[in-house]
This record gives C-alpha cells, structure tokens and sequence, in this order.
C-alpha cells in the first residue's frame, strides 16, 4: 500500500502517502458503484457469498480481513513498550483521548444525529445498526495508517511507535468491554459469543500471527523483511476494496432507496474528527509537551481502525446492516479529513511552540 522506509528507530513505517492512500476515497467512490452494479445484476451471487458462514462469521470476508489487518500489524514492535515512560506526557493524552473521550463521545455524537437531528430522514430499522457502526469505528484506534500521518507532520517516531504498540495491546483486552458497555448503554443487545469471536479473530490471532511473522523475517535480516513488506502493503489495499465492493453490493438497495445516508453518517465522524484531535493537541500544549509528539498523539485520537471496525460490525450485524455501512462511511472520508488536520497541526508549529514551553 505504501513504501517503506527506515525510522531510524527499528521500526519500518509507510513513506508519505503512496498511490493507492492517496486516492483511497477515489478508490473506495470507485468500489460504491461498482458493488452497487454487480449487486444489482447478480443478486444471486453475493447471496450465495453472504451465506458462507460458520458461527456468524462469513468466511471470504474473514479471509480478506485478515490478508487486509496482518501487513500492518507486522509492521509493529511491541518492544517499543519500552519506550512509553520516555513520552510520558504525550502517551497520557492518547490514552484519554482513545480510550476516555472518543468512544464515548462517539456514542453521544450518534445519539444526537442519528437518533435525533437525522432521525427523519433516516430508516427507522436501521437507526440502532447505525448506532452501533458509528460506536464501533470509534472503539478501534488506528493502528497502520498513524505512521503515514506521523510522517507528514515530522512526528517523533519512537513516539508514534510506542503509542501504536501500546494501543494495540490495550485493544486486545479493552475492545469487547468498551463496544457491549457502549452499545448497552444505547440500548442496543450485545451478541457477547459473536463480539468475543470477533475479537479473537480479528484482533487476537491477526496480532499473534503478525508478530510471529516479523520475528520470522527479521531473523532473515533487515533487508528480507523491507523487501518482503514493500511486496505485502498492496495486498492491504486489495483486500480493503474487495471487501467494500462486496458491502456495497448488499447495501445497494439501502443505498439507492436513500443516497443522502452516507452524507448523514459522515456528519458525526467528521465532528468526532475535529474533537479530539483539537483537544489531544491543545492538551499536548498545555502539558508541555514538544510539537513533534502533540501530532501523532492528535492524529491517533482522530482516525480509526477502520478495518477491524468493518469487520466486526459485519460479524456482529451482517453485511447489509447499517453498522457495516457507518464503518465504510469511515473510510471513504478518513484520508481527506485527516490530510486536513495534518495541515492544520504543521501550519500552527509556531503558535503550538509559542505556548508549550
């Protein structure tokens, strides 16, 4: 997806936007049309891919998560814990913020727009499957595409690693509680089985298997493990768009019954966006803490891990909820929001170090 360079700090990250990232919302406008098309002229075809289940989990969409989450997990170091105590001040924030702030914020987001402001114009069946999408995006920080965006903004690189590192763990063990507290709170039933073998699957074993990986590869030397992570990166891509092309074939209907639905969802994920990344980097100011950690720590708290949203919101709900769409809507937007307030972090440098000493 993005080529890799060295961070000089044993961690091998995605150099400024490559082709694909950079037009990912082009690819995924591309992927909604076309998944609309094929769902509409072989209706048959993706019923019989819908129901390939075991356990309520749909196989080739396990599959393409996977080949989708485990590049980019082999891209992180959990040694990198290490380092935490180094960013005390910077990893505090990200912490609040991804963990304290955005789900939570997220669900109150949701209650206003979804089940209020936007209420009438949205399908009334769907309301609490949106509900839980929304939720879902913003109880999975962003793992992979971090390292691009610390990048743009010169961002210390030991930090962002150690931050990814850090989030990834707590995801591991914090993710289920957080999506059955918060669902339950917006009154929506908690599949607990299916939410735990989502977890196992999607998060557990892709993490335990990528990490198995990068030990494997880097045992072969530095250069075997560039070489082999430069040839994986497109297979991220490719199994992202597959998979929007087979929700977008379920959706279709939904979609071409009411087009203003998308526009709908993105208004609170845009909100969230602004939000906590205006209040991680006000927060690193206040605290004092350097430019170069206030970015990545405010672009973790903004963007999402989309993929893994995606993926247990078709687990928990099926591919032609609403939840799968809220997700998707999260990846159609998310490169050129968050461009934006990589702009708006570097453009500011001088007044954040006006006030951070």
């Amino acid at each position: 997806m993005n080529e890799v360079v060295k961070t000089g700090c044993g961690v091998t990250a995605p150099a400024p936007l490559g082709f694909f990232v950079r037009y990912l919302t082009a690819w995924v406008a591309v992927c909604i049309v076309v998944g609309i098309l094929l769902g509409q002229t072989m209706p048959e075809v993706f019923k019989a891919i819908g129901a390939m289940e075991i356990a309520n989990v749909n196989l080739p969409v396990g599959i393409l998560i996977w080949i989708m989450i485990i590049p980019m997990l082999i891209r992180i170091d959990f040694g990198a814990l290490g380092q935490v105590r180094e960013h005390i001040r910077g990893i505090g924030v990200t912490l609040v913020v991804n963990w304290l702030v955005k789900p939570f914020s997220m669900a109150l987001l949701a209650w206003i727009f979804i089940r209020h402001l936007f209420a009438p114009l949205l399908p009334v069946e769907q309301i609490d499957s949106y509900v839980a999408g929304l939720i879902l995006l913003a109880a999975a920080p962003c793992t992979a595409m971090v390292f691009v965006w610390s990048r743009l903004t010169n961002g210390d690189p030991y930090f962002t690693l150690s931050q990814v590192a850090l989030n990834d763990l707590i995801m591991v063990f914090a993710f289920a509680p957080l999506v059955a507290l918060l669902l339950g709170v917006s009154s929506i039933t908690v599949p607990w089985a299916t939410l735990l073998t989502s977890v196992v699957l999607y998060i557990v074993v892709p993490v335990l298997l990528a990490q198995w990986l990068r030990r494997l590869l880097l045992a072969r030397g530095e250069a075997t493990f560039q070489r082999t992570m430069l040839y994986i990166q497109p297979w991220s891509i490719a199994a992202l768009l597959a998979t929007l092309v087979l929700l977008f074939a379920f959706q279709g209907n939904a979609i071409l019954r009411q087009p203003m639905v998308i526009a709908l969802l993105a208004v609170p994920i845009l909100v969230q966006v602004i939000l906590n990344s205006a209040l991680a980097y006000w927060l690193n100011r206040r605290l004092g803490e350097k430019h170069a950690v206030a970015c990545p720590s405010a672009l973790i708290g903004a963007s999402n891990f989309f993929e893994l949203a995606v993926a247990a919101a078709i687990s928990l709900f099926g591919f032609e909820s609403g939840a799968a769409l809220a997700t998707v809507v999260g990846v159609l937007i998310e490169v050129p929001i968050m461009l934006v307030v990589v702009k708006v972090v570097n453009a500011s440098k001088p007044w954040y170090e006006a006030g951070a000493r």
